[in-house]
């Protein structure tokens, strides 16, 4: 079975952030460090290349596919803000009906900008997905 690709890496997120050339994405970059460190008690920590990534957990799927990923995480991308969380946990839908602009891919949310997004549901939204993973997958 093929390894991750998207492991933890000694990369500082102050370089990879330093580099994004938008600076309203730098911006909301900077915002979303604040609101999934809250949500984690974790420091930002790069996943692979482009992913800020705040604290881990171990999954193991019925495939027996296994590995490490974020709890949350996020990559601003050319195009969008990549907010990278579980949404299928209990009283998600309801948040993500008041959220604002955005659309989903698996398991993440995709904005433009977070000015097109409530702040506040985007926080309860990150802390509630965190709590989820953690509950599920608790060692």
């Amino acid at each position: 079975m093929a390894a991750n690709k998207t492991m933890p890496t000694a990369v500082r997120v102050e370089t990879f952030l330093d580099a994004v050339p938008d600076d309203s994405k730098r911006a909301d970059a900077l915002c979303l460090i604040d609101l999934m460190k809250k949500a984690t008690g974790e420091p930002p920590v790069m996943w692979g290349p482009s992913i800020v990534g705040f604290g881990s957990y171990h999954y193991r799927y019925e495939s027996g596919r296994e590995g490490d990923s974020p709890l949350v995480g996020f990559s601003p991308r050319k195009t969008s803000l990549v907010v990278y969380i579980v949404t299928g946990f209990d009283g998600a839908e309801p948040l993500l009906a008041k959220l604002g602009t955005y659309t989903t891919g698996k398991s993440c949310l995709y904005i433009k900008r977070l000015s097109d997004v409530d702040l506040k549901v985007l926080a309860r939204l990150i802390k509630q997905s965190v709590q989820a993973v953690r509950k599920k997958y608790a060692r």
